[in-house]
């Protein structure tokens, strides 16, 4: 595709890209292959190591024990990025790095084939690896995880500052928690991490003018909105469903700068995100790192119990925290996930149907995640046959859809066919 940005020094922020051209939204504006990638640990019983879909049964490799693939297809064309990494893992079986090692350890071995990696917009290089920016105890987290990757790739890089002398493994393993991107599905759940290089140049906004999507491992990049020559390109490196303060803390320790967007700056969104009583909201504030926890291990009887209680009337002097504050909101999504699982739909479309409201606030520009929340609603209206209400949020899901996820995307076309089957099924009734 002819491209319609080009790479600029942005003031304040470094490169950036810009547009050359006139763009319209959903709009799709790059297709990147990562330099490297690899399924997350938390991921890798479940999802195909090469081309990262899910399988109720995958093929182990006989030698690792770790890497998991559809078939003998994927497995072949795995072999070229797996070979080196098989004989690591077997010299420390049965511990397994941290995908970040594992990562690094995939960009060595690209590195040491020339022929396999591409020229494109940025370099490895030129990344910023942001070390004296870093707090101490961090610095040394990194320096712990220099010393595993070192130990990791011994087996096949023995000394590899003599056979890359230009590549630091701590600059290295510090540009990656600057740099790589989470790997999602289309329903934004966590694959697997890698690094896009020309990527990278995409400055952050709280409020971005274009989206990243994943089909496997490739990286499609859409724009949110209409924009004109000159716009620059941006995405938003942290979940949006936060407060100013939030936002900033986390863009300040995981990538060294303060925002200056101007939704930190107006922080317009904050009355919203922060209504309520602050007394009423922090015990909802301070459960979420617990809860998000339980979800994580699959403990849904005990994060539903916890979830209920929280989101319970509390009565008394102190009021009820209002449907649109986030924090309330992260505890009801939770609560929607754990009756998902529990298969207790009525109780699940409940929850769901209360987050519609923050999220199209929330989200005023289109976005993957008001988009998944509206489907995850109308599947359950769909399976509980309220199918006047289950069309009208797969409509208003398409809309959002075809913007940030475009036609031709899996998940779309499971929601086309969501939407016939509604409207045949109305036809009958």
């Amino acid at each position: 595709m002819a491209s319609k940005f080009e790479r600029f020094a942005s003031a304040g922020k470094g490169n950036g890209l810009r547009a050359t051209h006139d763009i319209h939204a959903g709009e799709l504006l790059y297709t990147a292959e990562p330099l490297a990638y690899c399924v997350s640990n938390t991921c890798a019983k479940y999802f195909c190591h090469s081309c990262f879909s899910r399988r109720e049964t995958l093929l182990r490799c006989s030698q690792c024990k770790v890497a998991r693939y559809c078939d003998v297809t994927c497995q072949k064309q795995a072999w070229s990025d797996h070979k080196r990494e098989c004989k690591c893992l077997r010299s420390l079986h049965p511990r397994i790095p941290t995908d970040s090692v594992r990562l690094a350890a995939r960009i060595i071995f690209r590195l040491l084939s020339p022929s396999q990696t591409s020229p494109g917009l940025c370099s490895l290089e030129e990344h910023e690896s942001h070390l004296c920016d870093m707090r101490e105890e961090r610095r040394e987290g990194l320096s712990q995880l220099s010393s595993m990757l070192q130990l990791y790739i011994q087996q096949e890089v023995p000394n590899i500052m003599q056979e890359l002398p230009a590549v630091d493994p701590l600059s290295l393993l510090a540009k990656l928690t600057c740099n790589c991107f989470t790997v999602s599905d289309g329903e934004l759940q966590e694959i697997g991490v890698g690094l896009y290089p020309s990527m990278s140049l995409l400055n952050h906004d709280c409020r971005p003018s274009c989206v990243m999507l994943f089909e496997g491992e490739t990286l499609h990049l859409r724009a949110a909105r209409d924009m004109r020559p000159a716009e620059e390109l941006t995405i938003s490196y942290i979940g949006s469903l936060a407060p100013t303060r939030d936002r900033q803390t986390q863009l300040e320790e995981q990538y060294h700068f303060t925002c200056q967007c101007q939704r930190c700056t107006t922080a317009d969104m904050d009355p919203m995100m922060l209504c309520g009583e602050e007394e009423a909201w922090t015990p909802l504030r301070e459960a979420i790192p617990r809860l998000e926890n339980l979800q994580t291990h699959g403990d849904w009887e005990e994060l539903l119990q916890e979830c209920s209680s929280l989101l319970a009337p509390m009565g008394g002097a102190v009021p009820a925290v209002p449907d649109g504050n986030v924090y309330r909101l992260r505890v009801t999504d939770l609560a929607l996930d754990a009756c998902i699982n529990l298969a207790q739909w009525d109780r699940a479309l409940a929850y769901g149907t209360i987050t519609l409201e923050p999220y199209r606030q929330y989200y005023p520009d289109p976005h993957p995640a008001h988009a998944i929340q509206l489907m995850r609603v109308a599947k359950l209206q769909h399976f509980l046959v309220h199918l006047g209400d289950a069309q009208h949020t797969l409509r208003l899901a398409y809309d959002i859809m075809k913007v940030t996820h475009g036609n031709q995307h899996p998940l779309t076309s499971d929601l086309i066919r969501r939407l016939e089957e509604c409207r045949a099924e109305l036809d009958r009734a």
